[in-house]
């Protein structure tokens, strides 16, 4: 359902000194250093399975996550998920796919969870009886109850966390991406979120 063979993905970043001088400079003529992110990474994963990248804070997985949601162009080698290349970004993808980030939120701040729900059925067109029977899973997968009707902003960390996921499953993806779905969760909270990833799965 994966195949990623021989991704390298490189940045090209513009670094420069401290100061004014060097900021003047700068506009003239700049200095690239190039960044390897990822580097001849291949592996490929089945329909059904789990799989988790582990490793030190700049090791690419991110990175990689990004490429295989199509967030990202590889700067080289192929990456195929669900019979299509990501960067192309093709509906049909787009609909099979669904990537949650830790470190960011598609939650509105002030507005409750339900809101930023109706707005994902009608971006993904979902039908009204299909919508509600997947909210009401999903809710009582992630033990939720009533939250979905509070600001987002009153929402504990794990509370919001577990919010998240059920907008990004409203439209059913067949593919999960988790970017550190459990970043400063306590340990219930995080045994919690593992726990409905096995169940979802």
């Amino acid at each position: 359902m994966i195949r990623v063979a021989h991704l390298t993905k490189h940045f090209r970043i513009h670094r420069r000194p401290p100061g004014f001088g060097a900021a003047m400079r700068s506009l003239v003529r700049r200095r690239y250093e190039r960044v390897v992110a990822v580097d001849d990474v291949s592996f490929t994963i089945e329909r059904g399975e789990r799989v988790g990248f582990l490793g030190p804070n700049g090791a690419g997985k991110t990175t990689t996550l990004k490429v295989l949601s199509g967030l990202l162009h590889p700067t080289s080698g192929e990456v195929e998920v669900e019979g299509h290349v990501p960067f192309r970004r093709e509906p049909e993808l787009l609909r099979r796919i669904t990537l949650v980030m830790g470190q960011k939120s598609q939650l509105i701040w002030d507005l409750p969870p339900s809101e930023t729900y109706a707005m994902n059925r009608a971006m993904f067109d979902v039908p009204a009886p299909e919508f509600d029977a997947t909210v009401g899973e999903l809710a009582e997968l992630l033990e939720i109850g009533d939250l979905v009707d509070k600001p987002t902003r009153q929402l504990s960390l794990g509370e919001r966390m577990k919010c998240e996921l059920v907008a990004a499953l409203l439209h059913r993806p067949t593919t999960l991406f988790l970017d550190e779905p459990t970043i400063g969760l306590d340990v219930a909270m995080q045994l919690a979120i593992r726990d409905f990833v096995r169940s979802y799965n």
